[in-house]
């Protein structure tokens, strides 16, 4: 026994070495991305300075004024953390995607047939069953809704390699039109002229925070990306997920089934965005209106490239983009600029996203990138983490 114990106690020592020293690797690669995403958005900061002197407007006003709304001021902090809830879903669908090298580019058309089911049949639902029970069937109906628009272009791609950024762009077309539709057709309520779904009513919705208005809804997300987070860097499944996006061929040959990963990776990505969409509702809105558009789907294109498709430096500038967006629609109207500009905002910031990441790769000068993803499997490895 006491041989064990003088075998077994340095093994253990050294496995706690060993995670210490991955845990604080991964730590360093969040904190790098994290500079890197800093540097974009303090040139975007200044470039939009500049267009707002041209204006005549005040630069340091409108930036003081958007910091103060959207995260020094209470009410317009809780708002923000609110925000966050759906933007965080979204960012975790589209980076299980992107990792896979997957590009679902019809977010907008998942969220909004979640959104458009969750509030068709949520009135009635509420009613009939305890308040618990009721909202966990609709945030699983949002996910499922969410996941089921994206079976067409994951189908078409992975059987017959059909491009899916043309494919999961017109399903976002028609799930949007489809989503009016819904709205204005068979959801639509008979007590208002305006067209729109009957409403949840407010106690109904998801509960608050206890001491605040932030509905739980943010806890669902923090706990969603930590679990997508484990998953794509910690298990089998993020493995093979991690090798079909940086080489399919290499993902065939080590035997992975790239059509049932296609699948897989397709439908939970659009699952978690259908999720963002169900957040949305059951935490602030309880109904929704026809032609109703928020277009986050795009806007986070931009952000999950910013953060690199790490899933926990997503959280911080999700958090900064909610602010932008919250606090600048104040400081939009009291400077008296479109809100439109924030678009721009958020523009720049992507368009020198690009130019700092070919001065980084050296890709600006005409030098040849160097291998930014290596991947190295071999079958026994794969096969021990084959579920």
């Amino acid at each position: 026994m006491a041989e064990v114990l003088e075998i077994s106690e340095p093994e253990a020592v050294r496995r706690e070495a060993v995670a210490r020293r991955g845990f604080l690797n991964r730590m360093r690669r969040g904190g790098g991305v994290l500079g890197q995403a800093l540097v974009p958005i303090v040139l975007a900061m200044i470039v939009t300075g500049l267009i707002l002197a041209i204006m005549g407007k005040n630069p340091f006003t409108f930036y003081d004024q958007m910091f103060s709304s959207g995260l020094f001021n209470w009410q317009g902090f809780e708002q923000t953390i609110i925000r966050m809830a759906p933007l965080l879903l979204m960012g975790a669908g589209l980076i299980v995607a992107f990792t896979a090298g997957i590009w679902n580019i019809g977010g907008d058309g998942q969220f909004l047939m979640a959104v458009a089911i969750v509030c068709g049949i949520g009135p009635s639902l509420m009613s009939a069953v305890p308040r618990a029970l009721g909202l966990i069937i609709l945030l699983v109906v949002s996910f499922v809704v969410g996941g089921l628009w994206t079976l067409l272009p994951a189908f078409l791609k992975a059987r017959y390699a059909l491009n899916e950024i043309i494919t999961s762009l017109m399903m976002a077309f028609i799930g949007i039109s489809l989503a009016d539709l819904l709205i204005k057709g068979p959801f639509r309520t008979h007590l208002n002229t305006v067209p729109q779904t009957n409403v949840i009513p407010f106690q109904k919705l998801l509960p608050a925070i206890p001491g605040t208005n932030i509905h739980i809804g943010i806890l669902l997300a923090l706990v969603v990306v930590g679990v997508i987070y484990w998953a794509m860097t910690r298990t089998g499944f993020g493995l093979r997920m991690r090798v079909l996006g940086a080489n399919p061929r290499a993902a065939v040959h080590s035997g992975i089934s790239v059509f049932k990963m296609t699948m897989v990776g397709f439908f939970l990505s659009g699952a978690l965005i259908g999720l963002a969409g169900g957040t949305e509702i059951l935490g602030v809105w309880g109904y929704v209106r026809a032609d109703w558009n928020p277009g986050w789907g795009f806007v986070m294109f931009a952000i999950v490239f910013l953060a690199r498709l790490n899933m926990l430096a997503c959280i911080p500038i999700v958090g900064f983009l909610a602010v932008v967006q919250l606090g600048g629609h104040t400081a939009a109207q009291n400077v008296g600029v479109p809100d439109d500009f924030i678009l721009l905002f958020v523009a720049l910031i992507l368009l020198f996203m690009a130019v700092t990441d070919l001065l980084r790769t050296g890709r600006l000068f005409g030098r040849k990138p160097k291998e930014i993803v290596s991947v190295v499997t071999t079958a026994g490895r794969l096969e021990a983490t084959d579920d």
